[in-house]
């Protein structure tokens, strides 16, 4: 296999990675905290249009290295006020958490479609972006003979940069006391609180973190790979993080792994034909790889992979 053929498929992976990535950092701040968010489809929706919102109307004024950046900091920003929905719902409303994102999923794209159809004089689907995340050297690293060309050349910063997330997230999960206290409120609530941690106040803060991910994540696809907000920008995507998230067992940087991994399985789809060994199978069948690889871990992993004890209970305080 070729060189140029290697950084294809290396740079692929990580563009469709990215999202992926974020979101499923977003599902183990979460689920740490105790709260299960299957609401991460619904809050990348939200980060999706708000990023490409942000993009078209303020994109001339900040130019276009910076203005993807600030689109994908606009869509996390939308990701934390939807998830807060959730926050609240499940902290101190005591709602079933899966039937609460549940909702999410059920609210985001219709809620996005009506927004962009009111904004937009009854289109389904916003004009697309002029301003976006290209493939970019990595500087320095783009340099190092044979390793560079396949990995730091003509590829995605934002998978980098949600790379350098994962292991701050691992940091501030496993070597604070912010995350000392967010693991324990997600193990044992009731010995958290009787330590003086805010039970609810960490669980609010899981929930947040999860919507800041998740609506970076879904900005990242929109300002990298759609370019323009649909009905069916993010299809699925939610859901293969939440799986990406499972299979890493709730670790940043297991999660991350398995990102990139369902990510290669996406960019199949798009550069399958220009690989030997699985050039000749028919386009629809790596397609839908990525959803059935999906299915098989939820599936074949959910059973083995142990999440917090605490993991979507309802907690009260007693008096």
């Amino acid at each position: 296999m070729s060189i140029s053929l290697l950084a294809l498929i290396v740079s692929s992976t990580l563009v469709y990675s990215a999202p992926l990535i974020f979101t499923a950092l977003g599902g183990v701040f979460s689920e740490r905290s105790g709260i299960v968010n299957v609401g991460l489809e619904g809050i990348m929706v939200i980060g999706a249009l708000a990023s490409v919102l942000f993009n078209l109307f303020f994109g001339d004024r900040f130019g276009n290295d910076l203005t993807p950046w600030l689109a994908v900091l606009a869509g996390g920003l939308a990701g934390v006020a939807f998830s807060l929905i959730h926050a609240v719902a499940t902290v101190h409303l005591r709602a079933d958490h899966i039937i609460s994102g549940t909702v999410l999923n059920l609210i985001a794209p219709a809620l996005a479609v009506f927004l962009v159809r009111v904004i937009y004089d009854g289109r389904g689907e916003t004009p697309s972006i002029a301003h976006s995340f290209g493939y970019d050297n990595i500087p320095l690293l783009s340099k190092i003979p044979v390793i560079g060309p396949i990995f730091f050349q003509t590829t995605s910063e934002p998978a980098f940069a949600g790379m350098i997330v994962a292991v701050l997230a691992w940091v501030v999960i496993y070597k604070t006391s912010f995350g000392l206290r967010l693991r324990s409120v997600g193990e044992h609530p009731q010995a958290a609180d009787t330590l003086g941690v805010n039970v609810y106040l960490m669980r609010y803060a899981g929930v947040l973190l999860s919507g800041l991910f998740g609506g970076i994540g879904g900005a990242v696809l929109a300002n990298s790979i759609t370019l323009k907000f649909t009905i069916s920008t993010i299809a699925g995507q939610g859901f293969m993080a939440m799986a990406a998230m499972i299979f890493g067992k709730h670790h940043p940087i297991g999660a991350m792994g398995a990102a990139i991994f369902f990510g290669f399985a996406q960019s199949l789809a798009v550069i399958g034909s220009r690989i030997p060994l699985i050039g000749n199978i028919p386009p629809v069948f790596l397609q839908i790889a990525p959803y059935v690889i999906t299915i098989i871990v939820l599936v074949g992993i959910v059973g083995q992979s142990k999440g917090p004890a605490a993991n979507g209970t309802t907690y009260i305080k007693s008096k």
